[in-house]
């Protein structure tokens, strides 16, 4: 019986062996693109690292760096202070 258990061959009998998700290894765009710069004004690139809700998307996620995301960072939350962006995805109605 114990044989049994433990040579389900790998097609799906055990939980660690079959169905394993492998992220697709991420870039920085900023650092392979030197053109592309951060500004808080740039409301178009700074949406793709802000999620529905309004909350800054980590870096495992974006695939930033540790330095851009820093600057990414600061520059959601400048453009929020100037009310080009959201602090929260919901929408007010009136």
């Amino acid at each position: 019986m114990a044989e049994e258990r433990n040579s389900s061959g790998g097609e799906g009998g055990e939980r660690g062996e079959r169905g394993k998700f492998f992220a697709k290894p991420k870039f920085c765009a900023f650092c392979a693109d030197k053109t592309l710069t951060i500004d808080y004004k740039n409301v178009d690139l700074l949406r793709k690292y802000v999620t529905e809700d309004g909350n800054i998307r980590p870096r495992r996620q974006t695939g930033a760096c540790a330095k851009h995301q820093r600057v990414v960072a600061a520059a959601v939350k400048q453009a929020r202070h100037v009310a080009l962006l959201p602090f929260s995805g919901a929408e007010t109605v009136r």
